[in-house]
């Protein structure tokens, strides 16, 4: 996400970063690259002027010349004003109402809206512990309901039943009485999409709008439209009274202009961005933390937030509680390890969250950290229980015949043993303290060639 954006700022901001002090020439020069970088981004030209005279603005004044490190203080106004276009906090959704809350999603054909709505029915139920019912009001494609049901039966979420000799009014309502009988928390209606925005699609949805009257009024846009999806979402802010935009394919957009352009456009905040085609890629939009992942320094709150959820807690301390006796790390733990990796996003996820990772989450992107992790878990599955707890006892003839089974060679077989024993004494070491600088250490004989395997790079 926005590594085009990332490496362009980093560049910029890195000439000025060890100054000792700032004139009005090196700010101009620097501020020169970083318009260059948010335009080519793809940001809406209001925003980029807007965003520059502020940073110039606070750049020339007492703040900065007043500072011991007035390079640094720069970045960090840079940083501050990034999270100011974007909306300063997180905007959690507003389900404060007499249940059922209900939540409509309006926008364009092919944006995403359907999966999104299954992936906020799954972060409702997962997070905000919600009883929630998905219908479908797109009677213009008998596929969308389907789809639509299939996905609820994904995420475990109840699907209100709909057909296309519907109105949409009559869906929503029957959907909300429905809800109000069973004693749902949480209604949220899907709604037509069209490929442009037309007077009929609007003009049916405020009928709808004005019908169910929701607590909240989410726009779906494809982050990967750039300032496009500002302008799309400012037409439909026009027309209804939105409370929120989700933004989806946020991990394919490698710009940012989207997700820097939409609040400062429209007024109305970024409430969630998909990250992914899986249900459960869905996360809340935190302006400070998407600020910090543009100037490079990572999102570890993020990160945190993340493993908590997707990591199995029990699996984790059984291998604590072994590390502590002393009884090793064998290659089913690493296979475990590995698993509990691809949960998270696998290495380019990963690394995207880390500070000072830009590089290597760059070429963790192209896809070879995932396949050397797929040969990794081929090798291990093609191994006998035997051979995975007593790594030591793989010999010759066991080696041509795991590398057979896996379909692999023998020097991938030697490397994968190289690794684990290299994670096996980072173990050891780790003993009883444990702790992330120690592991991620630890990571970087993970990495295939030519990925940095030498250790953390420095930090921007």
């Amino acid at each position: 996400m926005f590594e085009n954006l990332t490496e362009r700022l980093s560049k910029s901001l890195r000439s000025i970063t060890g100054q000792a002090r700032l004139t009005e020439d090196n700010i101009k020069d620097t501020l020169r690259e970083v318009r260059k970088a948010l335009l080519e981004a793809d940001v809406a030209l209001p925003v980029v002027k807007a965003f520059i005279e502020k940073v110039k603005e606070r750049a020339v004044g007492q703040e900065v010349s007043k500072s011991l490190s007035p390079g640094q203080q720069f970045v960090k106004i840079v940083q501050q004003e990034l999270e100011q276009i974007m909306g300063e906090a997180n905007e959690t959704l507003n389900l404060a109402a007499n249940p059922p809350a209900v939540i409509l999603m309006a926008g364009l054909q092919g944006a995403g809206k359907t999966t999104s709505v299954a992936k906020l029915a799954r972060y409702l139920k997962e997070r905000e512990k919600k009883k929630v019912l998905v219908v479908s009001a797109d009677i213009y494609r008998p596929a969308a309901i389907k789809q639509l049901e299939t996905l609820a039966g994904e995420v475990a979420a109840e699907f209100f039943p709909s057909s296309t000799d519907q109105k949409p009014i009559d869906i929503a309502n029957a959907a909300i009485a429905h809800a109000k009988i069973q004693f749902f928390d949480v209604v949220i209606v899907d709604t037509a999409g069209r490929l442009h925005v037309d007077d009929d699609m609007m003009s049916e949805i405020k009928e709808l709008h004005a019908g169910i009257n929701p607590v909240e009024t989410l726009f779906v846009v494809d982050a990967m439209t750039g300032q496009d999806a500002a302008n799309t979402a400012k037409a439909f802010g026009d027309a209804l009274p939105l409370t929120g935009v989700i933004l989806t394919k946020a991990d394919g957009d490698a710009r940012g202009g989207a997700a820097l352009s939409v609040r400062h456009i429209t007024g109305k905040p970024i409430k969630f961005m998909g990250m992914g085609e899986k249900v459960d890629a869905l996360e809340p939009f935190h302006p400070d933390r998407v600020a910090s992942r543009i100037l490079g320094m990572g999102d570890i709150l993020s990160l945190i937030e993340e493993a908590e959820q997707k990591i199995d807690k029990e699996k984790a301390e059984k291998l604590a509680k072994k590390v502590k006796k002393g009884k090793g790390f064998d290659l089913e733990d690493f296979r475990d390890q590995i698993q509990q990796m691809k949960n998270m996003g696998g290495m380019a996820g990963l690394m995207d969250k880390l500070p000072g990772m830009g590089q290597i989450a760059e070429v963790a992107k192209n896809g070879a950290a995932e396949k050397e992790m797929g040969k990794l878990e081929a090798l291990i599955n093609s191994m006998t229980p035997y051979e995975r707890r007593k790594p030591d006892m793989i010999s010759g003839s066991r080696k041509r015949r795991i590398c057979a089974g896996s379909g692999l060679q023998i020097q991938d077989l030697n490397r994968l043993l190289k690794q684990h024993k290299q994670m096996q004494k980072m173990m050891k070491k780790m003993g009883n303290k444990g702790g992330m600088s120690k592991m991620m250490r630890g990571l970087g004989g993970m990495l295939p060639p030519g990925m940095g395997g030498g250790g953390m790079p420095p930090r921007f």
